[in-house]
Formats: structure tokens, C-alpha cells, sequence
């Protein structure tokens, strides 16, 4: 820690913000540089498709320590611009602004971006949703109660589309796959999603595509791989993220769906490391490289990286969390644990799909590799520790049969 006199951290997100905490908290006192592209101090991003875009709460309700707690952590601050290069080499970083910070110590942490939807014109109203700015912007719009088209039926689709419908207005959920979240959860699990929409009056479409999104200057309408024809005056397109990692292309770091590090949080670059959206490490339990957009994720490996970063590579620790996501739309807390595939074998071990109140377990090659609940919390926390701690499929069973 001694030769660290200046660590930088970009990426102004949850993943920056508690990184910075953890170097102060585990010892770090030289200069500590935050750089992020938004102006705005680090805000919490979940309550962007839920309670901010409802209206229930403000930004200044949102940020992510209080400002007393942020000062205390005597940052130099670079906020509202971007970091455009890195130069491992000179160990400096180049800003949009033409500035460079030279820095022993770099923990990148700048997130991800929205995924846009190829081939979309520029028209009025057809939004993604990411930052507050975009967040403000579709809630502005909503006063005006748009029909709207939502693309994408994730999480974020979701939550904007139960959102929209709490405010009671006409909401389309288009989705190209059959079930929602079929890339990541089994059919019978999405069928249940769809169900909910269904009954909150929401015109859900499955397994069709948008061809085309249409209008003047503002979106009127979108057309549908089955030929069918959406009207809408607001379009929210949530069909996934890009890690952020344009400013890095140059650098010479490895990139592949996000930054590439090791098991301890560690790029191949000495005093370099990652962490939250924009990080793809080895974990150790699954062997293989994977990137991980959840919150829970940001924070405990924000700590990770830093821990990393601090203490070099002789003391390093790998990472290796038992993942945890949640939603939340209409009436449903929607929560998982582990790493859900499709074409694992599921057992609803508690509850039942019909009544939407149950707990599934997932497993492969033996062994216990997920858990997603419906308004079942307590339950689901137990089988994430039986994950932690190795379970294998039978002791799961034998646990949801006890």
C-alpha cells in the first residue's frame, strides 16, 4: 500500500462509489481521483425504472451516502466528463477535456451503457434508459399519458412496462424470444412473468421482433416481424447493455464482452483492476469468465478489486460470489440466486408457479446451481447459502422435501 500515492477510479456508478469507500476504509490515505461522465454524484440506479419513474422519488432521494459521508472521503473530483484513454505504459489516463491524471493505482468501474436497438431512426420519443437524465426525460413524457411500446421483456423492460401501468397508461410489451427472460431462466418461469403483465392489462407480445420503428419527426408506430402494427407515442427500448469500455480500445488491455480479469479482480496490467458491469473475471467455482450487471454484484466486488488493489498479488483473495439479482413488478419481488441457465433441471420446491408464490431450485452436473423465488425471501436466502457452501443437487432437494 506504501507505493500507492494517487489511485484513480472512473466510472462515477455504484461500483466507483464503493470502491472509493473501500480504499479509504481499508487504509488508503493519498490522493483518490473519481472520474465520471455524468455530473451528477453516484446515484442508485434500480428505483430509475421504479419509483423515480413513477414519481414516488426525487433525485436527491437516490444518491448513495449522504453528502457529509461523500466529502469525508476527500475526493478529487472529476465529474461530467469522460475518460477518453488509457496508457498503461505512463500509468496516466486521458480525459475528454484533454487532461491527464497520472495514477499508480486504477480501478476501472465504468459500467455499462444501453444497448440500442439496431437500425432505429432518430425520432422524438423513442428512449433507452440508463441514466437519471433518461429517466427524467421518459417521465417528463409520461405527463402527456403516450400510448407506449416497450422492447424487451428483461428487467429493466419490465419494470418500465409495471411502472408505466401503475401510472394507468397504455402499455405494448414486445418481446423477440417466447417467454420473457428465456435466455436466462426456463419457460415456465417467464410464462408466469407474462401472466402478471397479462392481468394488469398490458398487450404483451411474445416471439415477435420489431422490423421497423416508424413516424415524422416522432415515433408514431412500430412494425412487427408478423406483420402487425403497434401504435405508440413513447417507445422504451431495454433489450440489454454494452459494457463501457470504448475508451479502452486503445489501451492495450484485454477486452471481450467487458474488461478481462483473473480471479482476484486483477487485469493483466500491474496496478490495474476492475469491478460491477464493465468487469469479466474468472470465477473460480464456475471456472469460466463471467460478467455479472447486478447491484449486489457492483458492491461486494467493488470491495474485491480494491482489497486487490491494495494489497498486490501475493495476498489476494479470489472472488467468488454466489450472485443475487432482484425485481420488483406490480405485487411480485422477484429474486435469484446462483447462476440460472435455461436448460438447467428445475424443481419448485416450495409454493407453486399458479398462486406466483414459490421458490425453484435450478441444478446441473449434480450440483445446486440457482434459486429464484416469487415473494418467498426467507427460503431463498437459505439455498443461497447452501450454494455458498457447495451443495449438491440431492442435499437440495432433501432440504425443499424437509
Amino acid at each position: 500500500m506504501a507505493e500507492l500515492q494517487t489511485v484513480v477510479v472512473v466510472g462515477g456508478s455504484l461500483a466507483g462509489i464503493r470502491g472509493a469507500e473501500a480504499l479509504r476504509r481499508f487504509g488508503f490515505e493519498g490522493r483518490l481521483v473519481l472520474v465520471g461522465a455524468e455530473a451528477e454524484r453516484p446515484y442508485d440506479r434500480p428505483p430509475l425504472s421504479k419509483e423515480v419513474l413513477r414519481g414516488d422519488r426525487e433525485p436527491e432521494q437516490i444518491r448513495l451516502n449522504r453528502p457529509e459521508d461523500f466529502d469525508a472521503l476527500e475526493l478529487d473530483l472529476r465529474l461530467g466528463v469522460a475518460a477518453e484513454s488509457l496508457d498503461p505504459g505512463e500509468r496516466s489516463l486521458r480525459l475528454a477535456n484533454g487532461e491527464r491524471i497520472a495514477y499508480d493505482g486504477l480501478l476501472i468501474a465504468t459500467g455499462a451503457r444501453a444497448r440500442p436497438l439496431p437500425g432505429t431512426p432518430a425520432l422524438g420519443g423513442v428512449h433507452t434508459l440508463r441514466s437519471l437524465d433518461d429517466c427524467l426525460a421518459i417521465r417528463s413524457a409520461l405527463d402527456a399519458g403516450p400510448r407506449i411500446a416497450v422492447v424487451g421483456a428483461g428487467f429493466i423492460g419490465a419494470e418500465v412496462t409495471a411502472t408505466c401501468r401503475q401510472r394507468g397508461l397504455e402499455v405494448t410489451l414486445i418481446e423477440a424470444l417466447e417467454t420473457p427472460m428465456a435466455r436466462l431462466l426456463d419457460p415456465r418461469i417467464g410464462a408466469v412473468c407474462a401472466a402478471a403483465h397479462r392481468d394488469e392489462g398490458v398487450d404483451v407480445r411474445l416471439g415477435v421482433g420489431v422490423e421497423a420503428i416508424e413516424g415524422g419527426e416522432r415515433v408514431e408506430r412500430l412494425r412487427l416481424s408478423d406483420g402487425s402494427v403497434v401504435a405508440a407515442d413513447l417507445v422504451v427500448v431495454g433489450i440489454g447493455a454494452v459494457p463501457e469500455t470504448r475508451w479502452l480500445e486503445s489501451s492495450g488491455l484485454a477486452l471481450d464482452d467487458g474488461v478481462l480479469c483473473d480471479a482476484t479482480c486483477a487485469t493483466a496490467v500491474p496496478g490495474v483492476v476492475a469491478a460491477g458491469d464493465v468487469a469479466r473475471w474468472h470465477h473460480p467455482v464456475y471456472d469460466a469468465p463471467i460478467r455479472l450487471e447486478h447491484w449486489t454484484n457492483a458492491v461486494e466486488q467493488s470491495e474485491a478489486a480494491a482489497r486487490r488493489l491494495l494489497a498486490g498479488a501475493e495476498a489476494a483473495e479470489p472472488f467468488a460470489p454466489v450472485p443475487f439479482v432482484w425485481s420488483d413488478q406490480y405485487g411480485l419481488k422477484i429474486q435469484a440466486a446462483g447462476r440460472i441457465q435455461p436448460d438447467d433441471e428445475m424443481l419448485v420446491a416450495h409454493g407453486s408457479l399458479e398462486e406466483r408464490r414459490f421458490v425453484a431450485l435450478f441444478g446441473r452436473d449434480g450440483r445446486l446451481t440457482g434459486a429464484l423465488a416469487i415473494n418467498r425471501v426467507r427460503q431463498l436466502m437459505g439455498y443461497r447459502r447452501m450454494m455458498r457452501n457447495g451443495a449438491t443437487w440431492e442435499e437440495a432437494v432433501a432440504a425443499a422435501s424437509a
